[in-house]
């Protein structure tokens, strides 16, 4: 038991070995670089014995082939020339020795017999002490080819931008009539919604779409109310739906209506004491991080956030300021990709940014914020036709500008490309111009570096989708176009331009069905028609098949209508009012009062019987005396006071 104890005793005091990993790993590696060089030394002398093989078997069928006047000189030569091999394999051994020993970073089998490795140093040289270069070394007497001019070189970049934009191919979808104001792609880029000035809200489902291009479903969310904005949750489960009214609508993925904001109390002086917003909404975006929140802008001065788990009231307000304290208007709003910062454009031209008290100022009404995807830049779209960049540490003035680009649209926007190095923006069509265009951008530089026209109608909303590598325009003839490349897009439209239009289905239906019961008691039997004229003379008979008119009333009338005074009671009671004797009471009220005085006092009914015992004879309120008129004119300080 003692024993027993003090070996665990021993056992519990015994430390837990220490391990030093960086002496252990140097230790491996340095077995490894070891085992390989003797490897690669071992393969080396039997490429040089196989070489010296080789020229030995050349050289004896050389001798074999000479005559024999040149035997003798031929063997001395071979005994010279194999003595010189022997001598040279050895130095070529040495030479891969060296070689092998000096490069460690060379990879790969030995190279054949006959072929001679290209040092790394002259290929460098040769191509001009650049080891960048990719490709077999240039033929002699050829030289590269200088590089270009800044001029050509910024030519050939951007270049390579426009090779990255999808539009080789075209996809038109017809919304409807009115301008495409809204539009919004799910995470995965499975289906597309569309909303329009027109009230209506398009889904459609590229998965189930075939050559026909027609939507599975249009609804009218909001009413009479233009649609604002779309956009599908970072999860895709739901909608927002942002028009003209005060509240902004939740809808799932099938257009059913999940949840609608409160609207506040408009007489409220104060807008942070009201629940909702009390004026037409602008815009309104998610939060790219936490999935039940969303923020909306109204003209009410307000900028608003919401949680889906309650939307009775908002869940946090920021009232923007102008430059002298007063209440400006926000027109666009968006959260940065992280979500930590909120951005408004505000009427007044000034973008404030939320969690920062640093705001600037433009000239106009801003109709777009779009953050980067890096997150450091914010570019927004204004109705003084600029495209302006903006740097999010310094907002005094904007990092590049670009003019020019006609906006008539409260909701025309901008969009990053998916490698972040562009930017595309939408322009309007003025007086007498005859396209629309869709402007690509470099985003360092703001160069364009490339346009697309549309035909008689106006670019007004921008989408394109990082993941499908697929954009989406939306244009002021209600036709949305969609561009693809089947070399560098996946998937969206590209499932729905292969499949055939389907064909109508034609159903026959018997509107009127016949039942033949032969055996049938003959009260319940029902003969088969042989014409459809008597038929027709039965329909004709029944009042309620054939929409009889009314007929004409005869006597006092019947069901509502009055037949002897006309065919309706307004005419009834016009005609009555017309017929009837004059009253000679009507305009003295106390004489058809007292007209019944004396009736009353031989025969009394309602009052009198009840006092006959009580009160025979009835009294009446004394009349006032009359009073002096020269009590009036008296002074106050000569009339009599009461107590």
């Amino acid at each position: 038991m003692a024993d027993n104890e003090k070996k665990s005793k021993e056992g519990s005091e015994k430390k837990a070995r220490a391990f030093d990993f960086m002496a252990m790993f140097n230790e491996a590696r340095q077995t490894a670089i070891e085992r390989t060089q003797a490897t690669r030394e071992k393969e080396a002398l039997e490429m040089t014995e196989a070489e010296k093989a080789d020229e030995k078997v050349t050289k004896l069928s050389q001798k074999m082939q000479g005559t024999s006047s040149s035997g003798s000189s031929d063997s001395d030569s071979d005994s010279q020339d194999s003595s010189s091999d022997d001598d040279k394999g050895t130095q070529s051994n040495k030479k891969v020795k060296g070689k092998r020993g000096d490069s460690d970073s060379e990879v790969g089998p030995p190279l054949p017999p006959g072929f001679k490795a290209v040092a790394s140093s002259s290929k460098e040289k040769g191509a001009g002490g650049d080891a960048d270069d990719i490709g077999p070394p240039l033929p002699p007497g050829f030289a590269p080819v200088p590089s270009s001019t800044g001029e050509s070189s910024g030519k050939g970049k951007s270049d390579t931008l426009q090779s990255k934009i999808p539009n080789s191919h075209e996809v038109i979808l017809n919304h409807g009539s009115r301008t495409v104001s809204a539009l919004g792609l799910d995470p995965s880029g499975a289906r597309l919604v569309t909303g329009s000035l027109d009230y209506d809200v398009r889904f459609w489902d590229f998965a189930g779409m075939d050559a026909s291009l027609q939507s599975f479903r249009t609804l009218r969310p909001c009413e009479s109310h233009q649609i604002r904005a779309l956009e599908y949750s970072t999860t895709g489960d739901v909608i927002l739906v942002v028009a003209g009214n005060a509240q902004a609508k939740i809808i799932d993925r099938d257009g059913f209506e999940k949840c609608e904001c409160v609207k506040g109390d408009q007489y409220l002086v104060d807008p942070a004491s009201t629940k909702g917003h009390t004026g037409m909404l602008n815009a309104g975006c998610w939060n790219p991080k936490i999935r039940e929140e969303f923020m909306t802008c109204s003209i009410d001065g307000t900028v608003r956030i919401w949680d889906i788990t309650n939307v009775r009231r908002h869940k946090g307000i920021m009232k923007p300021k102008g430059t002298g304290g007063r209440r400006v208007i926000p027109t666009a709003c968006a959260y940065s990709n992280d979500g930590r910062y909120m951005a408004a454009a505000c009427q007044d031209g000034s973008i404030q940014l939320w969690d920062h008290n640093k705001h600037t100022f433009v000239s106009s009404d801003t109709s777009c914020l779009r953050y980067s995807y890096d997150g450091r830049v914010l570019a927004s779209r204004g109705g003084d036709d600029t495209l302006k960049l903006w740097d999010l540490r310094n907002f005094k003035k904007p990092l590049q500008q670009v003019g020019g680009l006609s906006n008539m649209f409260p909701m025309t926007d901008c969009v990053f490309s998916p490698d972040d190095k562009m930017i595309i923006t939408g322009t309007s069509m003025d007086r007498g111009d005859k396209y629309g265009k869709a402007i690509f951008f470099e985003r360092e530089t703001m160069n364009k570096v490339y346009e697309m026209q549309m035909e008689g109608a106006s670019v007004v909303r921008c989408l394109w989708h990082p993941k499908l590598n697929q954009m989406v325009l939306g244009c002021g003839d209600g036709q949305v176009h969609l561009y693809y490349d089947p070399k560098k897009s996946h998937r969206g439209a590209m499932l729905c331009v292969v499949r055939k239009k389907r064909k109508a289905k034609q159903e026959e239906v018997v509107v009127n069905e016949h039942i033949i019961t032969p055996y049938a008691l003959p009260m319940f039997r029902e003969g088969r028609p042989t014409s459809t004229r008597k038929q027709e003379e039965k329909v004709r008979k029944d009042p309620v098949k054939s929409h009889r008119p009314d007929l004409p009333v005869y006597g006092p009338g019947t069901g509502g209508r009055v037949g002897a005074k006309g065919a309706t009671l307004s005419q009834y009671v016009a005609q009555s009012i017309a017929s009837r004797k004059p009253d000679p009471y009507e305009k003295d009220p106390r004489g058809a009062i007292l007209r019944h005085a004396k009736e009353a006092a031989e025969n009394p009914y309602w009052i009198d019987n009840a006092y006959t015992k009580s009160q025979p004879v009835p009294i009446f309120q004394k009349p006032e005396d009359e009073k002096d008129e020269k009590d009036d004119d008296e002074p106050m300080w000569k009339k009599q006071k009461i107590g």
